[in-house]
């Protein structure tokens, strides 16, 4: 007996991405990259308190799911989950050290 394979519409997924990069500007260093599941909004920060900003932008466009760039470290991490609201669920990317910051962690930086 053959199942046949059900296909399940699903609305499109409001998602957002940080990278944590020396010289970024949030205001203009980000994209927005769609396709039919996702649309993803990807922007560069040159520190936290950039970051925080960059994440309250998306909160508001409707971003419900926010990953954060490994430079982030936990503290990092912390200040952007603090500085939204409780609806936009966070994630990172882990590298104790991360290669595009010197090799160290944004907690270290910033």
């Amino acid at each position: 007996m053959t199942k046949k394979c059900e296909v399940i519409e699903m609305d499109q997924l409001q998602a957002g991405f940080i990278f944590l990069a020396p010289g970024a500007d949030y205001q203009t260093d980000h994209q927005l990259v769609e396709t039919p599941g996702v649309a993803l909004n990807v922007y560069g920060a040159k520190d936290y308190a950039d970051a925080i900003k960059a994440a309250k932008e998306m909160e508001q466009k409707g971003v419900k799911s926010l990953e954060l760039c490994g430079g982030f470290g936990i503290i990092g991490t912390a200040k952007i989950k603090e500085a939204i609201g409780q609806d936009v669920v966070v994630g990172v990317v882990r590298f104790d050290n991360h290669p595009g910051l010197e090799n160290q962690s944004g907690d270290d930086l910033f």
